[in-house]
């Protein structure tokens, strides 16, 4: 219940030899059952993304530099076009990718509102009764 802010506490137990031999489970399917659990409960894969492209941006603009330099003071070095291509090509992609990443923090936002969950959860009332609170919870539905 992480998602409501309930206080979390681990629970540690020793987990017993299995009964019946191996996992018939493929790994396929646990790689992509550890992959639905990173990326439904959190944007850091996006934040990655995000500052992968910032970095490599920010990487290649300096590649392009040496590049420069390289042909400016070491002309027999380089291989004409091949350097200046590569270096593009790279800042491109990263502003792609960290474009990419920025677009993918707004949908994730947009998914986590589309899920209707409260902001918080009232454990204790002082001054209501619980028929007064489900009434205002109605008209508050009915409005939105």
């Amino acid at each position: 219940m992480s998602w409501v802010g309930f206080k979390q506490t681990m629970v540690e137990y020793e987990r017993e030899e299995r009964f019946a031999g191996e996992t018939k489970y493929p790994l396929k399917k646990m790689i992509r059952f550890a992959l639905d659990g990173i990326t439904s409960f959190s944007h850091k894969p996006l934040k990655i993304a995000t500052y992968v492209g910032f970095f490599l941006s920010f990487s290649s603009f300096l590649y392009l530099f040496f590049v420069l330099f390289q042909r400016i003071f070491f002309t027999s070095w380089t291989v004409p076009g091949w350097a200046s291509i590569v270096g593009v090509n790279l800042l491109f992609n990263g502003i792609v990718l960290m474009l990419l990443g920025v677009i993918g923090e707004y949908i994730g936002r947009i998914y986590d509102e589309s899920k209707d969950r409260p902001l918080y959860i009232v454990s204790e009332t002082k001054g209501y009764h619980n028929d007064e609170l489900v009434d205002r919870r109605k008209d508050y539905k009915d409005v939105r």
